[in-house]
This record gives structure tokens, C-alpha cells and sequence, in this order.
């Protein structure tokens, strides 16, 4: 008995005991109760707790779905692809061609700068700059470049995706600077003294030491833009529309299983993306 109670084994699950439960009441139990919810129907007056497939039905029966989900890919493709040219960028920059630790911590710190405020605030502040008066309209026909101002800078899907990239850049910096910070700068100068180029350097040794951070950013990146809602509302003018979206407009008609089985196809596909995306790196020495 007593070596039952001081082996490691039991030993491990005490300590893991408290985030455990944690993690089961705050988790696990609302995504299953997301489920079950998804399983009921709703009237016009109320919600009837009796298992349907009636949700998926329509869910998977209208063309309208597949439309929202292919925007919300488009939106999460492009996205992801300019965050990580970006974030590739800046924090190859921080990591290799800033020397000070200290103007790597400042400069580092200043690109967290647009964190200080909230979400909203920050992609509202697009809309001035953007519009048709705005100051980007105004600016390029004071040069000469147009002559009318642009209709597609604002309430457009360039708009949309112009705020998703400045809301969502840093996930993708922070991973992938962590990661080159880790780099063994030996190597580098063995690439060097081999007679590589800098771009040979480039592909051959900083880009696949550097997987894991990317993964890790891609996930934080796409997982957030397939979520978000209240960014292409206002930045599309309600003109376009993603799950998030689809999900929001449920919850405000009072379709609760109907805004839980679009929650559970948009986790299944989240989920599915991200596992298809662990299978090419392995990021547990990351974590």
C-alpha cells in the first residue's frame, strides 16, 4: 500500500490532478455540451431538447454554407500567406541582423505596441484611413495617381483582410523570432566558411530549423481568422460573411442549435487543419 501511494505514477496524476479537472470543467464540458445542443431543435417560441440530425440537415443541405466556408478558407489562406511573409521577415531582421540585446528587446516591444489597445478600436481605425474621403483616397489624388477616390479600399474584401494581417501579424513574429533565436549560430558560420550564400543559408539551414515556429504561428494565425466574426462585419459594411458570422447571426435569432452545429463543423474543421498541419512538423520540442 505504501509503495502504491509513493510511486511516481501516482505521484503524477496528483500533481496533474488540479489542472485536469480544470481543463475538463472549463473545456471539455462546455464543447460537450455544444454538442448536445447542436442535436436539438428550435421553434420560433423555444428549444426542444430531442435528438435531430435536422441542424446538419440543413447545415450540409444549403448552398449558403458552402459559400460562407470557402470565404472563410479564402480569408484564412491569404492571410495566413501574409502574415508569414511578414512575420518571417521581422523576426529574421530582430533575430540575425540586430545585434543589441537590449534594441532587440525595444524593437521587439515597440511591435507590440498595437496590443496596448483593444481589438476593435484598432481595426476601426481603418475605416477613416480607408474611406472614400478618407486619407489614403485623398493623398493618392493629391499625388496625381487617381484621379476619383477608390471604392474597394473600404467595406471590401481587401479591407477585411487588410485588418485581419495587422490584427494577427505578431502571432506569427513571436513564434518564429523564438524559434531563429534558438538557432545555433555555428552553424551559420559552418554554411558560411562551406562557401554557401546568404540565400543558400537562407533555404538550406535558417528556413528548416526555423518549421516549428512557423507551425506554431500558422495555428495561431488561421485558428484566430476562422473564428473571428466582428472583423469582416465591420470592415466588409455586412457585405460579406464568414462561419463566424453565421454563428453570431443564429445566437441573435435566438437558434441556439443552430449556431452549435455550425460551432461544432467550423471545431471539426479547425481541428482537422491543425492536424494535417502537425503531421508535416513536429513542434513538441517547441512547446
Amino acid at each position: 500500500m505504501n509503495r502504491l501511494f509513493t510511486s511516481p505514477n501516482l505521484t503524477g496524476w496528483l500533481l496533474a490532478s488540479p489542472l485536469a479537472l480544470v481543463l475538463a470543467a472549463f473545456l471539455v464540458l462546455p464543447i460537450l455540451m455544444i454538442v448536445v445542443v447542436s442535436f436539438w431543435t428550435a421553434t420560433e417560441f423555444s428549444i426542444v431538447p430531442a435528438f435531430s440530425f435536422e441542424n446538419y440537415d440543413f447545415l450540409f443541405g444549403s448552398p449558403v454554407t458552402y459559400s460562407v466556408f470557402l470565404n472563410t478558407f479564402k480569408y484564412a489562406a491569404i492571410t495566413w500567406a501574409v502574415t508569414l511573409v511578414l512575420g518571417f521577415a521581422v523576426a529574421y531582421f530582430l533575430a540575425f541582423h540586430v545585434r543589441s540585446q537590449t534594441w532587440q528587446t525595444a524593437l521587439f516591444l515597440l511591435c507590440t505596441i498595437p496590443f496596448w489597445t483593444s481589438n476593435i478600436i484598432r481595426m476601426i481605425s481603418w475605416i477613416p484611413f480607408l474611406g472614400r474621403n478618407g486619407i489614403a483616397n485623398s493623398t493618392l489624388i493629391s499625388w496625381g495617381v487617381i484621379d476619383e477616390p477608390v471604392e474597394w479600399l473600404l467595406f471590401s474584401d481587401f479591407s477585411v483582410i487588410l485588418a485581419f494581417v495587422h490584427l494577427y501579424t505578431l502571432f506569427m513574429v513571436v513564434p518564429i523570432f523564438n524559434t531563429m533565436m534558438r538557432i545555433d549560430r555555428s552553424l551559420l558560420e559552418a554554411a558560411n566558411d562551406a562557401g554557401a550564400s546568404g540565400f543558400q543559408t537562407l533555404v538550406s539551414v535558417i528556413l528548416p530549423l526555423t518549421k516549428p515556429g512557423i507551425m506554431i504561428g500558422s495555428i495561431f494565425v488561421i485558428t484566430l481568422v476562422m473564428g473571428d466574426f466582428i472583423t469582416v462585419r465591420f470592415m466588409s459594411g455586412s457585405q460579406a460573411a464568414n462561419v463566424g458570422r453565421l454563428i453570431s447571426n443564429d445566437i441573435a435569432l435566438l437558434q441556439y442549435p443552430s449556431a452549435a452545429a455550425t460551432a461544432v463543423v467550423l471545431l471539426a474543421t479547425v481541428l482537422i487543419t491543425i492536424g494535417l498541419m502537425l503531421r508535416l512538423v513536429d513542434i513538441r520540442k517547441e512547446l
